[in-house]
């Protein structure tokens, strides 16, 4: 209830008449099955209709990182890329189709093609566009690079152990290894994600760099990185049966 009032209560505070509500869904993320995620989408269309504001929920797969990074800086730099026509897939999948539902609420998109029209803005470089006129908006640079975005100083990267697949992204492991690292706070502190599910590595492969302001921090997100193991690398035999003796 206290997430509902939270989030519509901002909409609202903005005049908002059509909302989208992002609700990832997944091993790991706050709402962890399709019926939960359901029952969610219609408390937040109930409240909506209260409030006179229609909403729209996309329910998205959220069991491993939208895109490769966490961390302020690393998905600011992520997303300028992504403007930029040079973004992960992922990413790109879920952005247009959660912009393809807001363009359909409003009428902007016939039903069914908001994400085709999402995608197309994408392309043209429109929405590169009307972002840079926004960062100039709120006093920042119009013509930032993704390479003027400073992350942080310390970095150590960790290597896949063998060849194989990764089969599992802890969610909640990643999360807690960027925040000790120092995110969001520090800014520059967050992590790159190499090494999602399905992706085949090779042994000493980079799978996961980690990023901080200050080395003690670094050292500390390390510890944590070690000791939870957050991305699960298996080749395609998994067990023997009966085990060498």
């Amino acid at each position: 209830s206290q997430m509902l009032a939270s989030i519509m209560a901002k909409k609202m505070a903005v005049g908002a008449s059509c909302v989208v509500i992002d609700i990832p869904t997944g091993r790991g993320s706050k709402v962890e099955d399709e019926d939960e995620a359901r029952r969610s989408s219609a408390d937040f269309m109930e409240l909506g209709r209260r409030l006179g504001i229609r909403v729209v929920c996309g329910i998205t797969y959220g069991g491993q990182p939208v895109g490769h990074t966490v961390g302020p800086v690393l998905e600011a730099k992520e997303a300028l890329e992504t403007l930029m026509g040079k973004g992960p897939t992922s990413l790109v999948e879920k952005s247009t189709a959660l912009a393809g539902l807001l363009l359909e609420a409003a009428g902007v998109a016939a039903p069914k093609f908001g994400h085709e029209y999402a995608k197309k803005v994408l392309e043209s470089g429109k929405a590169l566009e009307k972002m840079r006129q926004i960062i100039e908006a709120q006093g920042g640079n119009p013509n930032v690079k993704p390479e003027d975005l400073q992350v942080g100083q310390h970095k150590i990267s960790i290597y896949s152990p063998c060849d194989g697949y990764v089969t599992e992204v802890d969610n909640s492991a990643i999360s807690a290894i960027a925040r000790i690292a120092g995110a969001p706070v520090d800014r520059g502190a967050g992590l790159v994600l190499y090494g999602k599910r399905g992706r085949y590595v090779k042994k000493d492969d980079v799978i996961l760099e980690i990023y901080a302001e200050r080395s003690t921090r670094l050292s500390e997100a390390y510890n944590l990185a070690v000791q939870k193991k957050p991305v699960t690398i298996e080749g395609m035999l998994l067990h023997r049966v009966p085990e060498y003796t």
